[in-house]
């Protein structure tokens, strides 16, 4: 019996899969059988691997031939095992040496005429790979993204013939060669580009030096969508270990591109006609959702009452926990989901509440029912919730000499917060909570009594008290202040709706 190894990923989870291959004395013909709970994708390797044989001109000798995958109570799903099941078969005919290819973790769907073709996955079997002391054959196209794992013996052959050829001695599988990191923005995008909105973007500015969630609310053409999409550029450069991790989520959901890293912070724009499962991820292989792939960087939800309101509601248990469970029938999976959700709506479904001259005949009536969508407990999650008012057609054509901050100029104070915050706490303000809170931002007596009286007054929750704190520690970070002082707090209270501000109702 020949045994490889291979992996499946449940989540971020790895199991190692044992590909065991055993051909059988006794029949007439070659029969072909593949066992240990495959799918549909797996199961269809025997077809694909018959044609590369063929086309390899190897006969299958005419016995049985079982491939097992153990462990047999774990199912297995994808294409990738169609590389190992072909090396088991060619090391039980003597083509290739078991122990040689016994060392290697093997990932990788074949063509039918041998071409070895990309499949997700690659990067964290490459890190497990090389945690364990073992080496990887995977995709040619792909040799870079495993040597990003820091790992040193890769084979990435783009034909089953190389590696024929590479265990035979007559041809050496170089180790593939990191590209370089491409760090330039998709997009040449900065805030100097955004007129007016001095308060909108002072808040953009607490949410990115903190981490915060942060809900604007105004009418049509007001720049919400414009602010939220700069938010990135203003944000701390990713750290290696979020460069790692988000990469690998995006490995596991077939986004990562074969040769480079998620470098920049992601900054997922998700459509209101979303479904729950694209956005928390689900799909027969419990695929990870838009929540996860803004891991580390920005959910952007425009339209936010438009929304299905099952589907915001799953945004409540990861925003608190920074991970999500995907459950499915078959499988449960656990994903990381620390993102940072920014919200855009308008005030009601015209848009132009408070406005006499454009809005429907129906407001505010029709406002109540529009804001109404979204939950009170997902609400109260949201940090900062900004009124961003339309526009003035003047400051569209300002030539005056008032100078105009660029990314560049907010993002010099934003990361020096966010430092800050690192080296007193080892985290963002927003992810704050406890002990941990109490000790980063310890208020006086006087402030105490102040905050007290307005979240009495307010109706605050628990959970609303603690985010005024957490948000009036960013600000005085900001400042680059060591305790929180009285306009700290009353900017804080000020983010905070009584009833959403202008466009609220009474």
């Amino acid at each position: 019996m020949i045994s490889l190894n291979s992996i499946i990923f449940n989540g971020m989870d790895a199991t190692p899969i044992d590909v065991q291959v055993q051909l059988s004395a006794g029949l007439a013909k070659p029969e072909f059988n593949i066992i240990g709970l495959a799918d549909r994708a797996v199961k269809e390797s025997a077809e694909r691997i018959r044609n590369v044989l063929a086309a390899l001109n190897i006969s299958m000798p005419p016995k049985k031939l079982t491939v097992n995958l153990s462990p047999a109570d774990v199912e297995k799903s994808g294409s990738h095992f169609d590389l190992p099941i072909l090396c088991g078969i060619l090391c039980a005919m003597g083509v290739l040496p078991e122990d040689e290819l016994a060392k290697y973790i093997i990932i990788g769907e074949v063509g039918l005429n041998g071409a070895i073709v990309k499949t997700d996955g690659v990067l964290p079997a490459s890190v497990w790979a090389n945690q364990h002391n073992l080496g990887i054959i995977c995709p040619g196209d792909q040799g870079a993204e495993a040597r990003w794992a820091g790992h040193t013996n890769i084979l990435a052959p783009f034909h089953v013939l190389e590696i024929i050829n590479h265990f035979k001695g007559t041809q050496i599988l170089p180790l593939p060669q990191m590209s370089a990191i491409d760090a330039t923005p998709a997009m040449h995008i900065d805030m100097a580009e955004v007129h007016g909105q001095a308060a909108a973007k002072r808040a953009l500015e607490i949410a990115a030096a903190g981490g915060h969630a942060m809900l604007m609310v105004g009418p049509p053409g007001s720049g919400k969508t414009m602010l939220a999409s700069r938010l990135p550029t203003i944000l701390p450069e990713m750290t290696p270990d979020e460069i790692l991790e988000t990469s690998i989520i995006y490995s596991i959901a077939g986004q990562l591109n074969g040769k480079s890293l998620i470098t920049t912070r992601p900054f997922r724009s998700v459509h209101h006609t979303s479904s729950a499962v694209s956005l928390a991820g689900g799909g027969a292989d419990a695929r990870p959702g838009e929540i996860s792939l803004a891991h580390n960087g920005v959910l952007f939800l425009d339209e936010l009452p438009e929304f299905n309101r099952a589907t915001l509601e799953i945004l409540r248990q990861p925003m608190e926990a920074g991970k999500i469970m995907v459950a499915r029938a078959k499988r449960t999976a656990t994903y990381p989901a620390r993102f940072q959700l920014i919200a855009a709506m308008n005030p009601c479904p015209c848009g132009h509440l408070g406005n006499a001259a454009l809005s429907c005949s129906r407001a505010p009536r029709c406002a109540e029912a529009y804001q109404n969508k979204i939950s009170g407990p997902l609400l109260d999650r949201i940090d900062l919730h900004v009124d961003v008012d339309a526009v003035n057609p003047w400051d569209m054509n300002k030539n005056d000499d008032a100078p105009v901050e660029t990314s560049a100029q907010i993002r010099v104070r934003v990361v020096a917060a966010r430092n800050r915050q690192i080296a007193r706490q080892g985290m963002p303000n927003a992810r704050l909570d406890g002990a941990a809170l109490d000790a980063a931002a310890p208020l006086s007596a006087e402030l105490t009594e102040f905050l007290n009286n307005a979240a009495e007054k307010m109706g605050m929750s628990a959970r609303g008290y603690n985010r005024i704190k957490r948000i009036a520690r960013t600000i005085a970070d900001l400042r680059g202040a060591e305790n929180i002082e009285m306009p700290d707090l009353a900017e804080a209270l000020s983010y905070r709706p009584i009833n959403r501000g202008k466009y609220g109702v009474k």
